[in-house]
């Protein structure tokens, strides 16, 4: 009975992971294949075989097309998520520690923080594996749908609000101000750019590819970005 129970419990184990490989091969293809030509312009016939599975696969895990494209949504946030995770957990946990005593972050602490963001994103960013990623969110940020609020709730809006709350300590403002807001998405877009306009990022510094020499001279633009960032004179807090 003992070996009878082993076996079983190694089929069941190899049959959910056969389920996981399946439901990520989907996943994975719809992320390129939606990128590429939109939820519309993305069969399922299409979408199946990318993946490399039975085109049944599709209503079995996520109920048909529409479930697959909000899912997509989610494990795009998820990849994301995985890369810059750990570092807004760190920041996230510093700024808790620092509520809880009653005291501020030096302005010398966030622009060290934020130096440690930009250079992530920005390696992140060129990097091959976001070209699906960018893809996905540009159409999202066209023709705006369910899934851009779900991408924006699992991962955009709390990196982004983690970025306004270190430049208001910059500047010394109001995170919560106008001008913090703008000043926090010009910052983030100057980082963006890199993977938006990536053909344009390479004829204008005339590059044939983003290779490790070509990320360190970003990542070093990506920290003078943040020394840079001063009150701007003139405007009221």
């Amino acid at each position: 009975m003992c070996g009878m129970a082993k076996i079983k419990s190694g089929i069941t184990a190899s049959a959910a992971g056969a389920h996981t490989t399946r439901k990520e091969k989907l996943l994975s293809a719809a992320l390129d294949m939606f990128g590429r030509y939109g939820f519309d312009g993305a069969s399922t016939r299409q979408l199946a075989e990318s993946a490399g599975v039975n085109l049944q696969a599709i209503p079995y895990y996520f109920a048909g097309k529409e479930g697959l494209y909000l899912a997509t949504a989610d494990y795009l946030a998820e990849m994301i998520g995985a890369h810059v995770g750990g570092m807004r957990q760190t920041i996230g946990a510093r700024m808790a520690e620092l509520a809880v005593s009653g005291e501020s972050m030096a302005p010398e602490e966030a622009r060290a923080f934020l130096t440690q963001m930009a250079e992530t994103m920005i390696t992140l960013f060129v990097s091959k594996t976001s070209e699906s990623w960018a893809r996905f969110i540009i159409r999202e940020q066209m023709e705006p749908t369910e899934a851009f609020g779900r991408v924006y709730e699992g991962i955009m809006r709390p990196m982004i609000e983690i970025v306004r709350r270190l430049i208001a300590t910059v500047l010394s403002e109001d995170p919560a101000s106008e001008h913090v807001r703008l000043r926090t998405l010009s910052f983030v877009g100057s980082i963006l750019v890199f993977r938006v306009a990536h053909a344009a990022v390479l004829a204008q510094m005339e590059w044939k590819q983003i290779s490790p020499d070509e990320g360190a001279v970003l990542r070093k633009h990506a920290a003078e970005l943040v020394a840079v960032l001063e009150p701007a004179k003139g405007v009221a807090s």
